[in-house]
């Protein structure tokens, strides 16, 4: 596989779980029904699988820390928040903490590119703000 389809295959893992968490956020349905759920309705061909049922089977149980990350940075409630944001800023989040691998710059970019698909029209501006806070005060730490 080449690497440019391995980038657009985590590219579209990404797409999917944005799609998988605004359903568990609305749904509380349990999360790896949910992947399984959408890995038969939707084609699967060019998705990082694996990436997929990672972010799925590990995020939920750590939604509560990765809001607390999340909520000094977006100055209102988590709840408050569109259930597309909140699946957005959860998976950016998520891949800051958890996915050294992933380059910063490369989370900040695929988060703003799932509001522009996904968010209403000036999302991505407010995805953009908090993901740049949120990435500077996460991996700085590190």
């Amino acid at each position: 596989m080449t690497a440019k389809k391995a980038t657009s295959n985590r590219h579209n893992a990404r797409r999917a779980a944005v799609q998988a968490l605004y359903q568990w956020d609305l749904t509380k349905q349990a999360a790896e029904d949910i992947e399984k759920q959408f890995s038969q309705i939707h084609d699967m061909q060019n998705v990082d699988r694996k990436y997929l049922r990672m972010i799925m089977a590990e995020l939920p149980g750590q939604a509560s820390e990765l809001e607390a990350s999340i909520k000094p940075h977006i100055g209102r409630e988590f709840s408050s928040l569109d259930p597309v944001e909140r699946a957005i800023l959860r998976l950016g989040a998520f891949e800051l903490h958890n996915r050294q691998d992933v380059p910063t710059k490369v989370v900040l970019n695929e988060m703003i590119e799932l509001a522009k698909v996904f968010g209403s029209e000036h999302s991505y501006k407010f995805i953009n703000g908090v993901m740049d806070k949120m990435a500077t005060a996460i991996r700085s730490a590190r």
